[in-house]
């Protein structure tokens, strides 16, 4: 990626903030704190007064995130000119934002959005808000690995013939587990039609800074993409960016529908978290991403070494593309666990915390925070893991064997594995759903009703219902076996799954 290294080695917010916190002045503005006098001893013990004095409001010298003319506008400028975009606009409520502004900025109220089944539920949180009308596309669903894959550009076409009144096409890129689908290809079919493309890129924002990773969205296409820069660069927790490439979206509809879903007291320690991330992966990205591939592949090799162990790697089929070596997903079956087992044990018995645990698999992220002690403290607790007297085979009365059977049930039900139904309408829009009158009823009672609210287990936020979908059995047993293997369910009025909130008949 070329870019003035000169220029990206600023950082226009990081210096003003700077300035700001050290600069001697009687506070007679928000917060409430004044500059870290009136923070408890016990937080000012845990992370010291300094944090407390860059806590500041949008003072003239820090510009506005809403209206930016000076040091933000400078540090999205260079952020867009990092990652390959026009426009780049800074995230301070996550990704979520980015997602749901997304779609504010292509669809309003009845029309028609393109998207996987398994989007984030941020995404659904945009069409309730929205009043956007889902078309769902099924992903592609491997049952042996119970692991679900992309769409493919073959279900993007059938779909956009179906609905050629679409206003946008939305697509997850990477998955959790880092599988990437065919974006460039997928790309191509909707700018035929003039269509925009949305990515969440939640996971993929280093794709750009090292040529052994699968391609940037913007580089493969995408007309926008949302970034976690914190999930694997070097931003502070709930800082993302948003860019934006030619003409099909409008900037001015972006800078609306972010000002609907962004805070606006924004904290400038995740704006200037945000300004330091890029100046790190302009300046040095392409050797931190080397060190983190190296570490990435120790870790693969030998632990897929390990009996009882096997690592996914990259398979030729439908819905996968390529893959992020950098994100590690194990499958533990043959060790007699599930993936929620065994995180309980790495947690508790080895110091190790997965990012994901799921029925089959552990899922780790690997990144430039990441060190060789601690890619050896992983590979040292498997060792262990697999060495403790564990059965040979899952017993099939056993409840591992039972969520396995259940997971696979639901996804093949979700992901309806014909190819004539790949192509999902919800029963009523999830806007209308969550708007209608509703009832909340016995779970066992809910068996083919609409459901009203988003039942998601997480991580990774991935909706099993929402709201206008037909509740069924197999689905009501997946979420129980989640809860009964350790998992949790958010967004849901009852956590606990006893009731559960329907659309009135």
């Amino acid at each position: 990626m070329k870019f003035n290294t000169q220029s990206q080695a600023t950082t226009p917010i990081l210096d003003a903030l700077t300035a700001c916190a050290q600069k001697p002045h009687a506070a007679f503005y928000c917060p409430g704190h004044k500059r870290g006098v009136g923070i408890d001893p016990q937080l000012a013990d845990l992370l010291g007064t300094t944090v407390f004095r860059a806590d500041l409001p949008e003072l003239p010298d820090l510009d506005n995130l809403f209206a930016p003319t000076g040091v933000i506008q400078q540090a999205q400028q260079l952020a867009a000119a990092a990652f390959g975009a026009d426009r780049t606009w800074f995230l301070v409520n996550g990704s979520t934002a980015g997602v749901m502004a997304a779609i504010f900025a292509t669809c309003t109220d009845g029309d028609q959005i393109i998207l996987p089944r398994n989007v984030h539920q941020s995404a659904i949180a945009g069409l309730i808000l929205s009043g956007a009308v889902p078309i769902f596309i099924n992903p592609e669903y491997d049952a042996d690995k119970d692991l679900v894959y992309s769409i493919t550009p073959r279900a993007v076409t059938t779909a956009l013939r179906q609905h050629p009144e679409a206003k946008a096409v939305m697509m997850v890129y990477p998955t959790y587990q880092g599988v990437c689908g065919d974006l460039q290809e997928i790309a191509q079919i909707t700018h035929q039609l003039n269509i925009p493309l949305l990515v969440d890129e939640a996971h993929g924002p280093h794709f750009g800074f090292h040529p052994d990773l699968p391609p940037s969205a913007l580089s493969a296409g995408a007309d926008l993409t949302v970034q976690s820069t914190h999930k694997v660069l070097g931003a502070m927790t709930q800082a993302s960016m948003l860019h934006l490439v030619g003409n099909r979206i409008s900037p001015e509809r972006v800078d609306k529908a972010l000002q609907l879903v962004q805070s606006t007291s924004p904290s400038y320690l995740l704006l200037a978290s945000l300004d330091v991330a890029r100046q790190q992966m302009a300046l040095h990205g392409e050797q931190l991403m080397a060190r983190t591939l190296q570490l990435a592949s120790v870790a693969r090799d030998r632990i897929s070494q390990i009996p009882g162990l096997s690592v996914l790697e990259l398979a030729s089929t439908k819905g996968f593309l390529a893959l992020d070596p950098t994100r590690l997903t194990v499958n533990v079956t043959g060790l007699g666990l599930t993936g929620y087992e065994a995180d309980e044990i790495l947690d508790r018995e080895y110091g190790v915390v997965a990012e994901l645990p799921s029925t089959q698999h552990l899922t780790f992220i690997i990144s430039l925070g990441n060190t060789a002690a601690d890619i050896e403290q992983l590979v040292q607790a498997f060792t262990s893991l697999s060495q403790q007297k564990l059965p040979q085979s899952p017993d099939p009365s056993s409840s591992s064997h039972g969520c396995l059977d259940v997971s696979t049930r639901w996804k093949e039900e979700l992901m309806h594995v014909h190819p004539s139904t790949f192509i999902v309408h919800p029963a009523f829009s999830p806007r209308s759903a969550f708007f209608a009158p509703t009832e909340t009823l016995p779970c066992e009672h809910t068996d083919a009703r609409i459901c009203a609210e988003i039942i998601c287990p997480y991580p990774p936020g991935i909706p099993a219902l929402m709201p206008g979908e037909v509740i069924n059995l197999a689905t009501l047993d997946y979420l129980k076996q989640v809860l009964a293997l350790g998992g949790k369910i958010t967004g849901c009025s009852d956590p606990t799954l006893k009731t559960i909130k329907v659309v009135r008949h």
